[in-house]
Formats: structure tokens, sequence, C-alpha cells
């Protein structure tokens, strides 16, 4: 006979109303799980026991039921720019990428988490999907890479400020867990991050990006789209052949007229593929009369792509040259920084350079 091994929960496996049903269960009151719980996420993952004072009872019930976290840290690189990236073992199996980076403005960081362990989508530049999917993260694994990334701002003297989706995996393809973490994230009874500081990104999963404009989720969207034409994509991103150029960009049109939110077009630069004169005009024309922002991505070399083919990044005169025309489109459009090249900080890079995880 097989058994399943049982993993206990952790605290950000729960909301605040099943936190509470697990103390009831208990035999003990309630009313301690709200504050908790906002501690848990406000310190990022930590609790101070004899601060918040919920009886011997109760802590020692949460101590012994319920674990603190589920994860822990198989790496932690550091980049010369200041960016921190992590590689986080999960208990329910695999590991996972959160990044931190310096925000432009004085003490604030930004954070990227991922959705997935590695990803299916097959994208030939992105080192996620080399070892393809493994499975979808749970609600509560995503959190943790949150208050981690929190946990290590605080540590440092900064505020965690956004938050993007843009680690591993695609978002869409995990969708419940995704806004369930997110709700947790940036809900005024947990995390109280704010849903306007989160940015979830996709390579165009329309029904995905349809369901977010319908339920008005307050959150940015991001397009990465990567090539204007339908040839140069569906070579680089094979989910091009399921949803076109056509398609994601009337999708993207949809969510922004619907939840009012300036989306964010996401376009990773690679030399001699997308880089030409003639598909910078190729991408104004695609954004005219459309009110979103374009981010310019040098590319972060991983090495040889999942086909096979290796990619490097254009000459400093070609992306000025592709910018240029762009600006001459009306387009609002920068160069997002590369960070933490030193350190694998590209998505996927450090699970997959790292040993047996």
């Amino acid at each position: 006979m097989t058994t399943v091994a049982h993993h206990k929960k952790s605290l950000s496996d729960h909301t605040v109303a099943s936190l509470q049903q697990e103390i009831e269960g208990w035999g003990l009151n309630t009313h301690h799980a709200a504050r908790l719980l906002k501690e848990y996420y406000r310190s990022g993952g930590r609790v101070d026991f004899a601060e918040l004072k919920i009886g011997n009872a109760l802590e020692a019930k949460v101590l012994t039921e319920i674990e603190l976290r589920q994860a822990n840290t198989l790496a932690r690189s550091v980049s010369t720019d200041g960016t921190v990236k992590f590689l986080l073992g999960l208990k329910r199996g695999g590991a996972v990428e959160a990044v931190l980076m310096d925000s432009a403005t004085p003490g604030r960081a930004a954070g990227c988490v991922s959705s997935q362990i590695g990803c299916a989508m097959g994208c030939d530049f992105c080192a996620s999907t080399k070892r393809g999917l493994e499975r979808n993260l749970e609600a509560g694994e995503i959190v943790e890479q949150f208050l981690q990334l929190r946990a290590e701002a605080l540590s440092s003297g900064r505020q965690l400020r956004t938050l993007v989706f843009m680690g591993m995996g695609e978002p869409m393809q995990n969708y419940d867990n995704v806004v369930a973490a997110v709700e947790r994230i940036a809900g005024e009874d947990l995390g109280e991050f704010g849903w306007r500081q989160i940015c979830i990104s996709t390579v165009g999963i329309v029904p995905g990006i349809d369901r977010l404009a319908d339920e008005d989720r307050n959150v940015v969207l991001a397009l990465s789209l990567h090539a204007p034409d339908d040839e140069t994509r569906s070579r680089i991103v094979p989910m091009n052949k399921r949803y076109s150029v056509a398609d994601i960009m009337a999708a993207t049109r949809r969510y922004a007229d619907k939840t009012k939110r300036i989306p964010n077009i996401e376009y990773c630069l690679l030399n001699g593929v997308n880089d030409s004169d003639e598909q910078a005009q190729m991408l104004g024309d695609l954004m005219r009369g459309f009110r979103a922002h374009v981010n310019l991505i040098p590319y972060n070399s991983i090495g040889t792509g999942v086909s096979g083919a290796e990619y490097s990044q254009p000459t400093p005169e070609r992306l000025d040259s592709f910018m240029s025309i762009l600006r001459a489109a009306g387009v609002h459009a920068h160069f997002r920084k590369t960070r933490g090249e030193d350190v694998n900080a590209a998505c996927g890079q450090l699970r997959e350079t790292s040993v047996a995880v």
C-alpha cells in the first residue's frame, strides 16, 4: 500500500477564515487569527509570539500544528548592482526563484516572483522553460516568495513597493492560485500591499487576460510580446501558434478598455531576430492609438535555447535605432535596465545552474 506524505500547512497557506476554522477546531478562541496573520505578513514571515501575546495554549498549538515557513533558502546570490536572487526549496517538492531589485526611488525595492516550477511555454530565449513544467505552485508557495522578498528588503532598510509575476512560469496557466496569492498579498486583512502595486505578466493566454479583465482585480497587466509579426514570434514564442499577435493585442486592448489600467508591453531584444528597423516600425504600427508602456529589454544571455539556438544582445547602436523609431511613432517606450547578470538573474537561470533541484 502506497502512502502519501502529509505536509503540515504553513501560515502562508491560510486565510483569516481558514485559520479561524483551524483554531476553532482546537477548541480555542479564534479572535487572535487575524492579528497573528497580519503580523506574519507585516514582518516578512516571522512571528514574535512574546509581542503578540496570543496565550500559551494557542502559541503551543500553532507551533505544533502549523509551520511558520514551508520554504528554505537553497541559494542566495547578490549582484554587484544590489540585486538579490533566491532559490527556494519547497516542502511539496521542487525549487523556485524570487528576485529583489533596487527601485528607482531610494529606500524602495521591487520584487519578482514565480508562479510555476519550470514552464511549458517553450520561449526559446528563456531559461525557465529548458526543463519544461514540473508543477503549478500553490497559493501559499507564491506568498512565501513575497514574504522572503519583504523580509530581505526590511533587513536592508528598504520597503518592498512593487511586485511582478515575471519569474518562472506562465501565471495565466496557474490562474486560480496566482489570484488567491495576490488576494492575500494585496488585501487589507493580510499583506496590505495594494492591488495596483502588482503586475501579472503573460505570453498571451487570451482566456486568462479576458478573465482577469472581467474580474477587475485592479492589477497591472504585462504582455510579453517580443515580436510584432507572427512569423518571428511563433519561432521564439511557440504559444503564438495558438494565439496570434492580433489575438493577444486585441485581448490586451480589451483589458485596458475594461479596467482603465495601462498595460505594459514587454519586448526582449534579440540580435538579428526581432531588432530590425522594419520590426520597430511594425511594433510602432501595432501600438498606434493604444495607451500602453513598451518596455524594451536587452537580452540577458542564458546560453543555448530550447531549439539549440544561441541568442545575443543587440549592439548599443541597434538598440538606439529601435528606440528612436518607436518614439518617432509616438510610442511611450523606455529601456528596462538589465540587472543581476553576474548572478544568473534571468528567469530560470539560478535553478538551471544549481545542482539537484
